[in-house]
């Protein structure tokens, strides 16, 4: 009985509370050995490869089955938070033109160059993007390909709209034990944390950082603006309701997850789960979350914004007010084409350098310097853009509900 209680409360209860658990394990491991903390990173990996797992069928099948299903008064609220997600992610490379200005930042441009071979520019951004939408749906699956899982779930839940209810019901309850097995997972995110945890500062320690410090503190200030001001702001004009119990509901239970998993589309069951906790419409959430998983990108657009902006710095290059626009609309254009691939924003930052003359070479540089400071830019990046699909997607269903109390 009394191991039965000691599982009961390693597995069970509040979830927040036992991922502070593991984060405090992790750093007191890691002060202690940190070879052992280095070998405890294997938790950690199978914890993100088991989220990367389920992630890719359980969007194909509760699209399908939410689509499938969906009323018309569902269908209504995706157009909205589409719009969201645009002007977010537009908004989130702006204030990173701004804070770039206000504190311009250099970089030591001597890194090792890194053989990627990144976009040669927007026309290659979108033809990659349109050859995501058309993917074989079994290779979509097999490598991760969230935008061609969605078209072939969006497809399939409009196809079978038509179907009969029965057909309708055996969807729905193949995405109940999807859902199911997810929850399982999720369980085990203290254990994963962990292993993510001691397993990074036994890798990289605490002073990688050190040299890129300047830089890092402008993105990561970048973020905090968009997630603590801007977000808030925009959810408050569209309800008129104090956004911040939301605001720090989804950063508290999404954004922590996702800072230690760095992969959007890995935290994707914890924002459908995080949803479904606070009663959300399943029809809008199961379509919107991936949806924003592969579109919402403002963190992605404030690191290819900064890091072109200090190289620009760097190389002395004058940037004006119509110049650095222009860099907010690219930068937001091309973050969606990220759609969420690990090192993804860092492999557009070419695209936009490009705007500046700056040569290919040197922005590649500039691309080696993201990767040195990744192990809390990639973080902070997911958390921003993951808690900011359940902040849009929970006020555009507040906001529908609300009026329909009315």
């Amino acid at each position: 009985m009394a191991d039965t209680s000691i599982l009961k409360k390693l597995f069970g209860g509040n979830l927040i509370l036992r991922i502070g658990i593991g984060i405090a394990a992790g750093v007191m491991l890691n002060w202690i050995s940190p070879r052992a903390a280095g070998s405890v990173m294997l938790f950690g990996e199978l914890f993100k490869a088991a989220l990367m797992a389920v992630a890719p069928i359980l969007v194909l099948v509760l699209v399908a089955s939410a689509l499938a299903k969906q009323r018309s008064r569902s269908q209504a609220r995706l157009r909205p938070i589409v719009l969201l997600y645009f002007v977010g992610t537009l908004s989130a490379a702006f204030v990173a033109v701004l804070l770039s200005n206000v504190f311009p930042t250099t970089l030591l441009l001597n890194v090792t160059d890194i053989s990627l071979v990144p976009p040669q520019g927007i026309t290659e951004v979108l033809r990659n993007l349109l050859d995501k939408l058309v993917d074989n749906p079994i290779n979509a699956l097999l490598t991760g390909n969230f935008i061609g899982i969605l078209v072939w779930g969006i497809a399939l839940g409009l196809g079978l709209r038509h179907a009969s209810e029965t057909s309708k019901t055996m969807l729905n309850d193949f995405a109940q034990v999807i859902t199911s097995i997810v929850k399982v997972v999720i369980r085990l995110a203290p254990i994963g944390i962990f292993g993510l945890v001691a397993g990074s500062l036994a890798e990289f320690g605490t002073d990688v950082l050190v040299t890129y410090v300047g830089v890092l503190q402008v993105l990561i200030g970048a973020m905090l603006i968009m997630a603590l001001l801007v977000n808030p702001l925009i959810v408050w004009l569209m309800t008129r309701v104090n956004p911040y119990p939301l605001v720090f509901t989804a950063l508290r239970e999404s954004g922590i997850t996702a800072f230690f998993t760095r992969s959007s589309a890995a935290n994707i069951p914890v924002n459908m789960a995080l949803c479904e906790k606070l009663d959300l419409d399943e029809n809008t959430y199961s379509v919107s979350i991936p949806l924003g998983a592969t579109i919402n990108m403002g963190g992605a657009a404030i690191t290819i914004t900064i890091l072109t902006l200090a190289a620009a710095h760097t190389l002395d290059i004058s940037v004006d007010f119509a110049t650095a626009l222009l860099l907010s609309i690219v930068a937001a254009l091309s973050a969606a084409g990220a759609s969420g691939v690990a090192g993804g924003s860092l492999l557009l930052i070419p695209l936009a350098c490009g705007l500046f003359g700056i040569p290919f070479d040197v922005a590649m540089q500039v691309v080696g310097v993201g990767f040195v400071i990744s192990v809390l830019q990639d973080s902070a990046e997911t958390a921003l853009n993951s808690s900011t699909d359940v902040v849009f997607t929970a006020a555009v269903c507040q906001l529908h509900d609300s009026k329909g109390e009315m």
